[in-house]
């Protein structure tokens, strides 16, 4: 029942349908209302730096579901508050961080006079983005990237009970996507220790417009990791005629021949709601954040995308 009620939805925001219920329109009422459990939080980096970052809440209850949620390049939690609007409404606590060199995350040594650091950006800065390491305990560990860092705030919340242990999703967009990536393999790097399991904690990635290569910093390596290549669920969105996310959506779908899913394409070998690796196209040509913000990226099959995640695994 769960399936063929949130396929419904999908359908009707992909456009599979001419039929629009009013399932594809609810997260954008209920965001509204919702606005004013949002909260900024201030956090740093090992390396010093500060990141603005900005917490939505549900309006109720305990979550289903913690997201981590990852602009583009030149962009903030603003150019995303859409994607973590339409989460808080669908019951997801949303964590938004202005990245370094982004929004209000200003990295020092930079000329003051340069308001818009993020085309000075390097690929050492997009690595400690996504930098989880140094040491075998975790939470001593002596690398801790912006990601990293928005991470341990997590699980400080979660320790001293003032958040539930629930599912951890990935939302990225253009560069943001490819962080997430990054991340989600480096997380699943860290070793078990004699208290139990310190890494494997992203149930699932969402990427919109994943840029494969940018500055030097590559998904490549991601990409041919067995996390990625396996066993977490992943959905690509991408507008047409995006080439980087559909040659992500290739190399995914190649390692996993029967379990992919792509709109449109009869000769997905199982339907949506079986697959684990999924590519949504959408007749546009925008991309990225901009790409997240329309109600068809925003409204449903995210939020659909993770509770059905969040579902199989019960």
């Amino acid at each position: 029942m769960w399936r063929r009620c949130f396929l419904g939805v999908v359908i009707a925001c992909w456009g599979f349908s001419a039929v629009r219920g009013d399932a594809a329109e609810a997260p954008a009422t209920g965001a509204a209302a919702a606005k004013d459990a949002v909260k900024p939080l201030s956090l740093q980096a090992t390396d010093g730096t500060q990141l603005s970052s900005w917490c939505y809440a549900p309006g109720s209850g305990s979550p289903q579901a913690i997201v981590i949620l990852l602009h583009d390049l030149g962009g903030s939690h603003r150019s995303v508050e859409a994607v973590s609007s339409s989460l808080q409404a669908a019951g997801c606590l949303v964590i938004a961080p202005d990245l370094r060199g982004h929004g209000e995350s200003m990295i020092e040594g930079v000329p003051k006079g340069d308001t818009d650091q993020s085309k000075v950006l390097k690929r050492q800065d997009f690595e400690m983005m996504a930098a989880t390491r140094g040491g075998t305990v975790r939470t001593q560990a002596s690398v801790r990237g912006d990601i990293e860092t928005v991470r341990n705030w997590i699980k400080s919340e979660e320790a001293s009970g003032h958040l539930d242990e629930v599912p951890l999703f990935v939302v990225g967009s253009g560069m943001g996507a490819t962080l997430a990536a990054a991340w989600a393999v480096a997380d699943a790097a860290w070793p078990d220790i004699a208290s139990g399991p310190q890494g494997r904690e992203v149930a699932g990635l969402v990427l919109i417009s994943p840029t494969y290569a940018l500055r030097g910093f590559s998904m490549a390596p991601a990409l041919s990791n067995a996390t990625l290549k396996q066993t977490m669920p992943i959905m690509v969105i991408g507008g047409k005629n995006d080439r980087d996310a559909t040659k992500v959506f290739d190399l995914l779908k190649r390692a996993r021949p029967k379990e992919w899913h792509e709109s449109g394409d009869k000769k997905s070998p199982v339907d949506l709601g079986e697959a684990s690796v999924i590519m949504l196209s959408l007749p546009t040509a925008v991309t990225a954040d901009a790409l997240a913000s329309q109600p068809k990226v925003a409204g449903s099959p995210i939020p659909w995308f993770i509770s059905t995640v969040v579902e199989r695994s019960r």
